[in-house]
């Protein structure tokens, strides 16, 4: 029973969605942490692929919820592009080069705006995902203890 109280909802979506956020937030830190090193070659996954995932296995798990079928393992997302599973099933990214940064005369690929620009992004994904599953998990945690 629990299983499919933390398995259905939203509380599913968020995870994956801190997962990502996580995930992204190394590639963003290590990108501005190289921004002066020669040759370096920035790494990004998607966020609007990420979206794209996300909408497509909630969609998916509501078709298989209106046919009658009950998903007990969380959201049904397919592997593709940057995001695989790992040992376990869980979201691993694959990044990939940005193509819209500058070309330094160093060699190195980068953009410091936008690097600034999606690191807060990101921050704030993590945190307003964060915040809701807190929240979720709150008022689980208030109906099994039977308080109002």
């Amino acid at each position: 029973m629990i299983s499919e109280l933390t398995n259905s909802g939203a509380i599913p979506a968020l995870e994956l969605t801190m997962r990502f956020a996580g995930q992204r937030q190394r590639l963003i830190a290590n990108n501005i942490a190289n921004i002066d090193t020669p040759d370096y070659v920035p790494l990004d996954a998607s966020p609007r692929e990420f979206q794209r995932l996300l909408a497509d296995a909630i969609e998916k798990r509501d078709a298989g919820s209106a046919a009658g079928k009950a998903e007990s393992a969380g959201l049904p997302w397919a592997e593709g592009g940057a995001f695989v599973r790992d040992q376990r099933g869980e979201l691993r990214l694959r990044p990939t080069r940005p193509a819209d940064n500058v070309l330094f005369h160093d060699r190195n690929n980068r953009d410091l705006e936008r690097l600034m620009q999606a690191n807060v992004e990101n921050a704030l994904t993590f945190r307003v995902a964060s915040d809701l599953l807190r929240s979720r998990y709150d008022i689980l945690r208030t109906a099994i203890s039977q308080r109002v």
